[in-house]
């Protein structure tokens, strides 16, 4: 009965060991290439004008869907057909690069280091590495902030998100979750140029994070009980505030977190030179602070056990059926 979560539970035990070593080639940047590469060949093919653009994102988005999902899928359909053991190891493999929770929490933390050891201007240079946001005129106060919520956020799509579709299709389907992630990073902005062919990325990442992100926001409450954090707060919190992004997921864990750790999240922000008006998240029962950084990556693995027990409980009973 163990061996259909194996890869999982090797996978996540590598990922909390080694995490995300920059030395060693990885999947998703084969992946981001692959985006960039379709995207000039696709922007020279089809008419540059926004419904040309459009039709552009949704050719580019099934042919990178695609390769994701059938490449390793073959793979481990030949690694099969060679040895159950080399299957079984070449998945987990597969599934530690799905994975990415030791990766977040290492990022964080030198957020947190350099805050409290380091300089402003460094504290900045490490924020900027796990943000979106521009960061050059970010205080203490800002860094810390935008630190907490690329955690929370990136909790559901980065950790469990990950874990729930590699619970239900194992790694080809998680790799498909992860392009599909990525293909919205790189293209799913509303500014030019990415406004019209990243429309059906975007929309696409809405779709396939629409139940994990809620299941992930659960999850997280229910870790923050375990870590005796302000339930209480969290659930008020997280039915209130979960709408107040442009993304109808990213504030459903953001609200939680900041929820349990009774502070205030989001407000206004700058991306590429132009400031994005946006609602704060929770309330500023007491003002942010450096600790909040670590709370948040306990947090963050809180939930992803819960996730990972989900995970494969979900995928015992699809095996079972």
């Amino acid at each position: 009965m163990i061996g259909p979560i194996l890869p999982l539970l090797i996978g996540f035990g590598i990922d909390c060991v080694l995490g995300d070593p920059h030395s060693l080639p990885h999947p998703v940047v084969l992946i981001g290439k692959t985006i960039s590469a379709l995207e000039c060949v696709l922007r020279r093919i089809f008419p540059k004008t926004p419904r040309g653009e459009r039709a552009a994102g949704a050719v580019l988005w099934l042919i990178v869907a695609f390769l994701a999902a059938a490449v390793p899928a073959l793979l481990l359909c030949l690694c099969g057909r060679v040895s159950s053991w080399l299957r079984l190891a070449v998945e987990s493999v597969m599934c530690w690069q799905i994975l990415a929770a030791k990766s977040l929490r290492d990022e964080s933390m030198k957020v947190y280091h350099e805050l409290e050891h380091g300089s402003i201007e460094s504290a900045r240079r490490a924020v900027s590495m796990i943000v979106g946001r521009d960061t050059a005129a970010l205080d203490d106060v800002g860094v810390t902030r935008a630190a907490v919520e690329t955690v929370a956020e990136n909790t559901s799509d980065g950790v469990v998100a990950p874990l729930l579709y590699l619970a239900i299709g194992g790694a080809p389907l998680g790799f498909f979750y992860k392009a599909v992630n990525t293909m919205d990073s790189m293209l799913g902005y509303v500014e030019p140029p990415y406004k019209d062919i990243g429309l059906v990325p975007a929309k696409a990442d809405d779709i396939a994070n629409y139940l994990p992100a809620r299941i992930s926001a659960l999850l997280m409450l229910a870790a923050g009980g375990l870590l005796r954090m302000d339930v209480k707060n969290g659930w008020k919190i997280f039915r209130r505030d979960r709408y107040k992004h442009a993304s109808p997921n990213s504030a459903q864990t953001e609200s939680v977190c900041a929820g349990l750790l009774d502070v205030r999240l989001a407000g206004d922000a700058w991306y590429h030179g132009v400031l994005h008006k946006k609602e704060y998240i929770g309330d500023a029962l007491r003002q942010i602070e450096h600790e909040d950084i670590p709370r948040a990556c306990r947090l963050m693995y809180g939930t992803t056990l819960l996730a990972l027990l989900l995970g494969c409980a979900v995928r015992l009973l699809i095996f079972s059926l």
